[in-house]
Formats: structure tokens, sequence, C-alpha cells
């Protein structure tokens, strides 16, 4: 990863809220951009998500086509991104967050892209329904499955947290796995993954729409990946140990304050404790100047593909 790693916690270690039953299948990972001449490093951020872009936005028949072809490649990927409106307070800047959490995937988990959800979404002209990434993890003969969310908020508030919260319970439900999984079957990039053909056959037969969702909750990780504005960041011009530590702290009061409503809202989901939970936190100074830089370059990009 190009940022640094200041939170990798496993929630039980910092848990300080004894309402929260199960908190084995839980975990917090923060990574930090740095600063440069007093500044935060904005252009490291945005070229970060310009060089993962084409993992969510285009299909790997497409990456395939145009893998040495760099300005083409961009010019593909932003014509399938769908961009919220500036009215949109909530929905808008969560391409970028989709964006971090795929390339986060990638490069800390070692994640197989298995379905490219924006691409998906923009052809099948859904939204925003289901997990906001889809995921597979190799480990040696075994493998897990990612179904992620991601979020860009102005803040990190119980009302931001809410909404993940019910976003996930409706995510977790069993007719929306099945359909996720049936999405990772039919777009068939899993078959051009480099995989043993026998594990992609068990992975074929664990998905199937006959096989029980209860068989394979203990292979489920949802990561949760909240990029966010911080009064901390936007106050500093220096990358330091003060800087750590207090991101440090903020981060471990607010991972006990996200997980008791989490905890709250999806224990009664049936194996829940054996799902696990990524929560991953990015802080950038501000959001409003980082969306609407990203939103330029997506339309100079689009304009590029109308010519």
């Amino acid at each position: 990863m190009e940022f640094n790693i200041v939170v990798s916690d496993d929630f039980i270690d910092i848990c300080s809220n004894e309402k929260i039953l199960i908190k084995e299948n839980k975990k917090v990972l923060s990574f930090l951009n740095d600063f440069e001449d007093g500044k935060w490093r904005t252009s490291k951020f945005n070229s970060f998500i310009w060089d993962n872009i084409a993992e969510t936005a285009l299909n790997y028949q497409e990456r395939k086509a145009l893998f040495d072809k760099s300005q083409q490649k961009m010019v593909a990927a932003a014509k399938n991104l769908r961009l919220a409106s500036e009215s949109d307070e909530i929905g808008r800047g969560s391409e970028i967050a989709e964006i971090m959490l795929y390339a986060i995937m990638k490069n800390y988990y070692k994640a197989l892209p298995v379905v490219p959800k924006i691409y998906y979404k923009q052809n099948s002209q859904d939204n925003a329904k289901g997990a906001d990434s889809v995921h597979i993890v190799v480990n040696g003969d075994e493998y897990s499955l990612w179904f992620g969310e991601a979020k860009f908020f102005n803040s990190l508030n119980d009302s931001n947290f809410y909404q993940i919260t019910n976003s996930l319970y409706n995510a977790l439900q069993t007719e929306k796995l099945k359909k996720e999984n049936s999405i990772i079957l039919g777009v068939r990039d899993l078959q051009y993954s480099g995989l043993d053909e026998d594990l992609i056959g068990r992975i074929t037969k664990d998905l199937s729409s006959q096989n029980s969702i209860d068989n394979i909750k203990k292979i489920i990780n949802v990561p949760i990946m909240i990029i966010h504005e911080c009064d901390i960041t936007k106050g500093e011009t220096t990358y330091n140990e003060d800087y750590i530590d207090a991101i440090k702290k903020m981060y471990r009061d607010k991972a006990n304050s996200y997980f008791i409503k989490q905890f709250n809202k999806l224990n009664e989901i049936h194996l829940y404790n054996l799902i696990n939970f990524h929560l991953i936190l990015f802080p950038v100074p501000e959001k409003k100047r980082i969306v609407d830089k990203f939103v330029k370059q997506v339309e100079f990009y689009k304009e590029e593909a109308e010519d």
C-alpha cells in the first residue's frame, strides 16, 4: 500500500463497551496519507484512485484489451461511472470510496475482483443495490467471500453509522446474498482469475442457489470502507507521532461507537457471529475539494469518450 497503516487491531483488544457481546468477528484497520510542504498530499491520493479505477469500472475482457493503453483505459472507465448529483449529499463521492475499497482489497488483502461493481451497476441501471464490492480472497486451498460497503462522509457521526448498519442489514439478508452469488457466477470474471479449476468448481458449487447460505456464513467477510472529512487531519501540517496518536485515539473511540450500533442492528441475523467485519477508516481534510476534483477529471474523460 502507498499509505501508512496506523491501526490494525482485533476489535476485542480495543473494545470498551461491555454491551457488545460478540467481539471476536470484528477488526479495525486505518490508513493515513502524509504531508508535503505543510499540506496534505492530495495529488498522491488522486493518483492512487485513478491508478485503481479500472478494477471497479471495467470487466476482465475490457481491462485485458486495454492492458497497455492507459489513456484509453481511463476514458473507458470514466464512461462507466455514474456520478451522484451535487444535491445527493449521501451519495456524492461514493464512487471514490468504492474505488478505494477495491484498491485496498487488491493491495492489502490480495483479493481477486470477481465482480467489477461500478461496471455492473452502470450496465444494469442498478444504481446502488447490493454490495459495493465483491471479492474472493484465496489462502492455499481455502477461499473467503468479501462483500463490501463503501461510503464517503462529511464526518463520522451516529447518523452515518446508522446508515451503514441499515445498509448492511439489508445486504446480509439471505435473498441478497444469493443474488450476489448469482452475479459472481453470472459475470464469469471468475473464469479468468487464474484459480485452479478444482477451486473454481468448489466455489461454483458453494455459490449455487441450491446451497444453503448457512453453509457459507463462516467464509463471508464484510469490509466497511469509510473515507471521511476529519478535523484532526484538516488542522495538521506534518505527519508526526502526535498526529498518529490523535488519529489512533479517535478511531478506537469511533470503532466502539460504530460496533455497538452494528451489534444492536445485526445480531439477530442468523449466524451473525460467524460473519467477519472489517472497519476500514481513511481521513481526509476536506471532502468537497476532493470530490470536485474527481468529478472534474471524470467529466474530462467522459468528453474524451464522446469525441
